[in-house]
């Protein structure tokens, strides 16, 4: 007599079919890989941040800035490694060498992710940047901030005096020109601040083009929500503006040179309604 199985209802669909299977498995990698990437950078930017502390009152400013910004670059560009590694993300940023040793200008990207300053830090040593007040403060970034003589943006005059002083001592300057993540996509408004900083250095503004195939990390997007994976960035080099004669005319020409340039420059195949999925 051949025995007969008494198993619920969908129990093969849920349990047996190797499709399924396979997903919940690759599901469960990917949540592993998602908090290893998270635990890693909060690692290594507290083991930093342990050895960042004394060197900001041993060390003399410019040696503190100099090796500040080198081992926040190389710490940045052995985190991207790993993340490639673990198969959580594909970088194309490597058009940002050609940036490395050019003279000092404003570097303007768009702000589609939290991972854009990393990306661009890891290729560009050389690069001060204007940070939140409250990433300063934070006590995973804080210290290597402050060594790397980073800009807090919480006092504008402050702010621009210290960005014009970077620029003209040699040092190029990251600026995100809406000042926050970009809302709504491809871009938000563009802040003064950039143009202003440009014209008072007689710097060039460099603009440059962040794409991606998912919204993580994005505006709106939770800290610890899972993305699919993996996630391919890339960065292309954009147009370059000459210093700004005049600052809301240069406003207005970058904001509209954005629009263009990534409206142009879509997300790969199918990847605007993977992103439009992912934040439903």
């Amino acid at each position: 007599m051949l025995a007969k199985c008494y198993c619920r209802p969908g129990f093969y669909d849920q349990y047996i079919h190797p499709m399924r299977f396979i997903d919940k498995i690759r599901s469960a990698r990917e949540y592993v890989v998602f908090y290893v990437g998270l635990a890693l950078l909060a690692s290594i930017s507290l083991l930093w941040s342990i050895f960042a502390l004394p060197m900001n009152i041993i060390l003399p400013i410019k040696l503190r800035k100099l090796a500040g910004r080198w081992v926040i670059s190389m710490g940045f560009r052995l985190y991207l490694r790993a993340l490639s590694a673990l198969g959580a993300c594909h970088f194309d940023i490597s058009a940002l060498d050609t940036l490395s040793d050019e003279s000092p200008m404003v570097i303007a990207p768009n702000h589609p992710s939290l991972l854009d300053a990393i990306m661009i830090l890891s290729r560009m040593p050389r690069l001060a940047c204007i940070m939140k007040a409250e990433l300063v403060d934070n006590p995973f970034f804080g210290a290597g901030a402050r060594l790397a003589c980073y800009i807090r943006n919480d006092a504008l005059r402050h702010m621009l005096h210290l960005a014009v002083e970077e620029l003209r001592g040699g040092s190029h300057l990251l600026l995100f020109p809406e000042g926050t993540r970009s809302h709504p996509l491809p871009i938000g408004t563009i802040r003064g601040s950039i143009a202003l900083i440009a014209k008072q250095a007689h710097v060039p503004i460099q603009t440059l083009l962040i794409t991606a195939d998912s919204p993580f990390l994005g505006k709106g997007w939770p800290f610890f929500r899972k993305p699919t994976m993996p996630i391919h960035y890339r960065i292309e080099i954009g147009r370059r503006f000459d210093p700004p004669t005049d600052v809301r005319r240069s406003m207005a020409e970058l904001e509209t040179y954005f629009h263009s340039a990534l409206t142009g420059n879509p997300l790969p195949p199918n990847a605007a309604a993977a992103a439009a999925d992912e934040l439903e």
